[in-house]
């Protein structure tokens, strides 16, 4: 097949390089030229997705996958369009369309009859029907179902595992008609491989859902599960730590049973996925309470965390903190959504003079981003672990010394890696408690 992906961000660039390994004639097209260099150079644009390298040169090497910012002409050279471009939400928690309708009109312009465009963008619920199709028959001059098939596809992977998520998870399609539907089960089985799964209800592969609007709730309803789980243990965790119970082990107790599925409690829910989709999903549903009331929770635990190391040692002001972790995630070089701004907006507010470190990043990138970059081995007056990196889980108080306090916002360290002298506090465990 001849195959474009429109939008070679983090998961694009690998969905394409995929295609291409099973063989396919793809290209890959983006606004940004230099990305679009060094992928014809062979060269990764980000770090740190696992095998993305060592595929992609394979690709580019063996002609299967080339770039281009020219999206109208590789669409009109090819059978399918995947369409991965981003889809942010502003202040108010309204949905920004401009880049997804930009991409499409640009989609729309190349179509051809007999093309099949997948959509693989988290999308508000009737997103597909109502707002992107008009689009492609007004910019096409085709008719949708009739002269050209659309199908919903959610991307349902995680940074940095791409290749291995793809594999894993059954791939969801759905079609505005039957017949897109069925086209979109037979391009996707072609191009992917699938692990086998005994625990899934049926063989692990491509599901279809039955229509676009299931394919959207399905991806927002799996998404959403999870902002609302971790902000239903975050609440426990902060009742767990005034009580002086732990509360790992009060989750893992919970989880050795199969109808407990308790998430781990944290000082920040980032990312491109889990911080937005519950909005897209209350801009359908803006009667959904315990949604809105989840994100709100979520929302409050750099402050709640903040608030409860300036009661142990009292006034922040003119202290040096240490906030560890710029990285939404660890592992992962990406600062959307990230507790990293929340939380030194919190000690800013207090007039702590706050430093952040973060392995993956350099002095220059971390000022970029507005930060004082910090050093191992730098004095502190204390440390806030926000990124969960696993360096973090080595260090001492001879990494930071004069610290006086550790918060432990993921659960990455241990009270005993600190010393007698340091304080050590984590979400959802009592005051200098180890936890699970």
């Amino acid at each position: 097949m001849r195959i474009t992906v429109v939008g070679m961000g983090k998961i694009g660039l690998p969905l394409a390089v995929q295609y291409a390994r099973k063989g396919n004639q793809v290209v890959g097209t983006d606004i940004n030229p230099h990305t679009i260099d060094l992928i014809n150079s062979g060269i990764e644009p980000f770090p740190g997705e696992d095998h993305l390298q060592e595929y992609l040169t394979e690709e580019v090497s063996a002609g299967r996958l080339t770039a281009s910012l020219d999206t109208v002409d590789a669409v009109r050279q090819s059978d399918v369009t995947v369409i991965v471009v981003p889809l942010h939400v502003d202040s108010d928690a309204i949905p920004n369309f401009s880049a997804m309708d930009a991409a499409t009109r640009a989609v729309a312009a190349g179509l051809k009859p007999g093309t099949l465009v997948s959509y693989e963008t988290t999308l508000p619920v009737r997103t597909t029907r109502d707002r992107l199709v008009p689009l492609l028959e007004a910019g096409s001059g085709l008719v949708a179902g009739i002269d050209f098939s659309v199908i919903f596809s959610p991307e349902r992977v995680l940074t940095g595992r791409v290749f291995a998520d793809l594999r894993k998870y059954p791939k969801l399609v759905g079609g505005i008609d039957t017949e897109s539907e069925k086209r979109g089960i037979n391009f996707y089985s072609e191009v992917l491989e699938f692990d086998i799964r005994e625990d899934l209800p049926r063989p692990n592969g491509v599901w279809g859902l039955g229509s676009t609007e299931a394919a959207e709730l399905a991806k927002l309803v799996e998404t959403t599960y999870r902002d609302v789980n971790i902000a239903l243990a975050n609440q426990f965790a902060t009742f767990a730590e005034i009580a002086g119970v732990n509360f790992g082990a009060v989750a893992e107790a919970c989880n050795s049973q199969p109808y407990s599925h308790i998430h781990s409690p944290g000082i920040a829910v980032g990312g491109h996925c889990i911080p937005v989709y519950p909005q897209l999903y209350l801009w359908n549903d803006p009667n959904a309470t315990v949604v809105r009331a989840a994100r709100d929770a979520n929302s409050a635990m750099p402050e709640i965390v903040v608030s409860r190391v300036e009661q142990k040692i009292g006034s922040l002001r003119g202290l040096k903190i240490a906030v560890l972790g710029a990285a939404y995630r660890g592992g992962v070089k990406e600062t959307a959504f990230s507790g990293v701004f929340a939380t030194i907006s919190a000690l800013e507010s207090r007039g702590a003079l706050v430093f952040v470190h973060d392995p993956l990043y350099s002095d220059s990138e971390l000022r970029d981003l507005g930060f004082n970059p910090f050093h191992r081995g730098d004095n502190a007056a204390a440390v806030i672990i926000q990124a969960d990196h696993a360096e973090y889980s080595e260090w001492t108080h001879l990494d930071v010394p004069g610290a006086s306090l550790v918060m432990d916002g993921r659960g990455i360290s241990q009270s005993d890696s600190w010393g007698a002298n340091v304080f050590y506090l984590a979400v959802g465990a009592p005051d200098n408690a180890n936890h699970i």
